[in-house]
């Protein structure tokens, strides 16, 4: 992975977060505390901009088809230690995606209800008489095909926008013509986020 830049303070990162103070008089001690952390803030801004998204997704990709068993699927997910997968046509194009969320949403559980954390995922899978699926049910009558992409050329900022605006917890990197050619998930961006902290850490270090 590439060295990460360093995020120094400059002046627009001052302007910015004045702007977004919505005042540019009277400042005192207080003010200058709060200025100084959002000026930081878009010092960060500005330094994700220097990486695309190509230099941290995840590639290549496990997909699946359409035509694919809830079985097949259900145990890529198991053997490959995964969460979802983008669907793909025979082209490799991009069609729709299925996360293990849509597996429990079939099954009657509100596992990606944002009111529900992962005991009630667990209460009503114990609890409650679920009405599973054929395991011959195919992934298209399961997938959403509604799907959110990004490309490789993009910021990482553009990315984390895009995942924050449509609470996803993964996001498609897709070529011009929707073939699959990367995946971005909030692991990765974590990734990004300890190595700058270690980055760091060594450099007061001095190692």
């Amino acid at each position: 992975m590439p060295k990460h830049p360093e995020h120094k303070l400059q002046p627009e990162d001052f302007v910015n977060a004045l702007r977004e103070m919505n005042t540019y008089i009277d400042v005192m001690v207080d003010d200058l505390v709060e200025l100084n952390a959002r000026a930081e803030k878009y010092a960060r801004l500005r330094a994700a901009e220097g990486h695309s998204i190509a230099d941290v997704m995840t590639h290549p990709v496990i997909t699946v088809r359409a035509d694919s068993s809830l079985a097949e699927v259900a145990h890529l997910f198991v053997i490959q230690r995964i969460s979802g997968a983008p669907v793909v046509d025979g082209e490799e194009r991009l069609i729709g995606i299925v996360t293990d969320a849509d597996f429990l949403r079939v099954l009657g559980v509100p596992g990606h209800h944002p009111t529900h954390n992962l005991w009630h995922t667990l209460e009503a899978l114990f609890v409650h008489n679920l009405e599973f699926p054929k395991p011959e049910n195919r992934i298209a009558d399961l997938m959403v095909t509604n799907v959110v992409t990004v490309s490789a050329e993009q910021s990482i900022h553009d990315a984390i926008d895009a995942m924050k605006k449509h609470r996803i917890n993964r996001i498609i990197v897709c070529d011009d013509k929707r073939r699959v050619t990367g995946i971005l998930t909030h692991t990765d961006l974590m990734r990004i986020f300890f190595d700058r902290v270690r980055g760091n850490t060594f450099k007061q270090s001095g190692k």
